[in-house]
């Protein structure tokens, strides 16, 4: 992994056994912290990046805000009765949380916490390595697309709210907070940014989406690198009439259920 980061120009390495403050919640991305095991983690400097972005102002602005407030607001309220049946739900299948929280990555590098209707396990993580150690299989379709077709994380009723994107209906109150908006790049972790390369900086410069290019275009049947693509060509070439259509494209994409598992 760090022979790989130090082939990317826009970064310099360095290796510190330990470190005391999170970079990630910096106001502007001046640089990241990976943690590898626990053991020792790599610091990604990017002065030219990150001036880059502080010079650029968020895509869509004040207009593309108050979209956001508007639909937001309007959604929460029309699915209220399933912000009640599903924690019932969840609640009745385990004694797990009814909320998954995991911190993403926002506008500028900054952290915040992404919230989704919980559908694995309680014990996922446990999960997940275990199978990584053991299914080479599993282990190399991780690694390309952070995710598994055939996860035996996904619970009976988690299965449904995927196939149904219900599981999303969460991060409507990110969108509220100012953490996301309703169509923009995918949420990604801090793990995934150095994927991102020399288009990490189209990433920052917008707030993260419930949908976007990538969930109307196949979603999950798309692969890691394409997903890149379209987050950056979605900055690129923002238009407001683009996310009206994205969201209207949605629409027909969770009904009929493509790309989801």
């Amino acid at each position: 992994m760090v022979k790989f980061l130090s082939q990317l120009k826009l970064y310099k390495i360095y290796l510190v056994e330990k470190l005391s403050i999170d970079p990630i919640l910096q106001r502007y991305f001046n640089w990241s912290l990976f943690m590898f095991d626990g053991q020792a983690s790599v610091i990604l400097e990017q002065s030219q990046l990150s001036e880059e972005i502080i010079s650029r102002k968020i895509i869509g602005g004040r207009i593309k805000r108050i979209l956001d407030m508007i639909i937001a607001i309007i959604a929460f309220i029309i699915f209220i009765p399933l912000f009640v049946a599903i924690p019932f739900l969840i609640r009745l299948s385990d004694d797990g949380p009814i909320l998954f929280r995991q911190t993403r990555i926002g506008y500028g590098g900054r952290s915040f916490t992404c919230l989704k209707f919980r559908s694995m396990v309680p014990d996922a993580n446990r999960v997940l390595k275990t199978l990584l150690a053991t299914d080479p299989a599993a282990r190399r379709e991780w690694e390309e697309n952070q995710k598994l077709i055939d996860d035996p994380r996904i619970t009976a009723l988690g299965k449904l709210l995927r196939k149904s994107s219900l599981d999303e209906l969460p991060q409507l109150v990110n969108v509220i907070m100012g953490d996301m908006s309703l169509v923009g790049p995918r949420p990604i972790v801090a793990a995934e940014m150095w994927r991102y390369g020399d288009k990490l900086g189209y990433y920052l410069q917008a707030r993260p989406g419930i949908t976007g290019l990538w969930q109307v275009s196949g979603r999950n049947d798309c692969g890691y690198d394409q997903r890149i693509r379209m987050d950056a060509d979605y900055v690129r070439n923002w238009r407001l009439s683009r996310d009206i259509i994205i969201l209207l494209k949605t629409i027909f994409v969770v009904i009929k259920q493509k790309g989801s598992y």
